[in-house]
């Protein structure tokens, strides 16, 4: 997914509204919550902060993505810039972890991406490029997205779309580091990139989310009635990625099909295991799912971009309920001694409203 399917999807920002039962969070339950934690900006003016993280000694690391800065902010000081991209390049997918930062610089439509870091004198050093290595990798390649045993007669219908195989695409859009490994979640080719300290490469395919065609799913996106009752396949878009207390990974991702939710709630949670890229869907019906974190005892925290919301899913269960109101979160961390830090207004407005904000329980 590129940085147009979430700047696009600004327009479906009236959609917000309809949402209020979506996942089983109801309006008085949001508003119920909102009222709990404390929300407090700590920087704001941004154009579009998608990707944060904190370092155990509080200081904050953001990005606002298509301005193409990357920021650091000590607990109690205004942002400096460290770090600023090429013309018309997105900088994000921030992370600190095991004492190493983490961004990513993309450019061009899904076309060019590079993991990067800072070494002590603030000077860039080239950690890995997911570019090269979904030209040669591409490990959703060989999956086929679309309907499943549709007979010929429908598959063939002119009203039919195109059945596709993973396409070759790059955009790197969270990160992690584990046992000096680089984790990368790749938005554009629907997998995870691990970028050896070796120089090795290995990837994985985040799997498909698989919706059954509705009646109104059918109508909404102009598909013949053989279609309904039909399962399809969209594309797994991995938004963030985060090491659990267990060892293993946890991914976010959206669907790469309609938006709109016309298909369902199929943004989810999947833990992945870090060596053989087995993965396993812990929590699904989520809404536009674009970040995560995950704190000591296994609870995971996931920013909902358009129903404004950051829910809670406890340790061991599969239901995600809310935990606190955030206007169009793109990221959540958790934070030293407790709460969280999270982006807020992520997406590019007139003017720019973006925020990085504390909550406060």
């Amino acid at each position: 997914m590129n940085k147009r399917h979430l700047v696009a999807a600004s327009a479906a920002a009236a959609l917000v509204g309809s949402l209020g039962a979506v996942g089983g969070f109801s309006s008085a339950a949001r508003a119920e919550t909102a009222e709990k934690p404390t929300v407090t900006p700590v920087a704001s003016k941004l154009v579009s902060p998608l990707s944060l993280a904190v370092a155990p000694d509080g200081t904050r690391y953001f990005s606002d993505n298509f301005a193409g800065l990357l920021y650091k902010q000590v607990p109690g000081a205004a942002p400096t810039v460290i770090f600023q991209g090429p013309k018309k390049a997105e900088v994000g997918a921030v992370s600190y972890a095991g004492g190493q930062l983490r961004f990513a610089v993309s450019q061009g439509d899904n076309e060019k991406g590079q993991v990067w870091t800072l070494d002590s004198a603030g000077t860039p050093v080239l950690v890995g490029d997911t570019g090269k290595a979904e030209k040669k990798q591409n490990p959703d390649g060989r999956y086929h997205y679309g309907f499943r045993n549709l007979p010929d007669s429908c598959l063939l219908d002119p009203e039919m779309p195109i059945q596709s195989w993973g396409l070759k695409e790059t955009h790197p859009y969270a990160s992690t580091v584990l046992n000096g490994t680089t984790y990368v979640a790749d938005a554009g080719a629907n997998a995870v990139f691990a970028f050896g300290a070796d120089g090795s490469v290995r990837s994985f395919m985040v799997p498909a989310a698989v919706a059954t065609i509705t009646p109104a799913a059918a109508k909404g996106m102009e598909l013949p009635k053989c279609a309904i009752g039909k399962k399809f396949a969209v594309e797994a878009v991995p938004t963030d990625i985060e090491v659990g207390p267990d060892g293993k990974l946890y991914v976010t991702s959206l669907p790469g099909g309609p938006e709109d939710g016309s298909l369902g709630a199929l943004g989810r949670v999947v833990r992945m295991d870090p060596t053989t890229g087995k993965a396993k869907t812990v929590v699904d019906g989520l809404v536009s799912p674009t970040g995560l974190a995950v704190d000591a005892s296994g609870d995971l925290y996931v920013a909902q971009l358009f129903p404004g919301l950051i829910s809670k899913v406890a340790a061991g269960s599969k239901k995600a309920k809310p935990f606190a109101q955030v206007p169009f979160p793109g990221d959540v961390e958790i934070a030293p001694g407790g709460g969280l830090v999270a982006t807020a207004y992520a997406l590019p407005g007139k003017k720019p409203k973006g925020q990085v904000v504390t909550v406060t329980p």
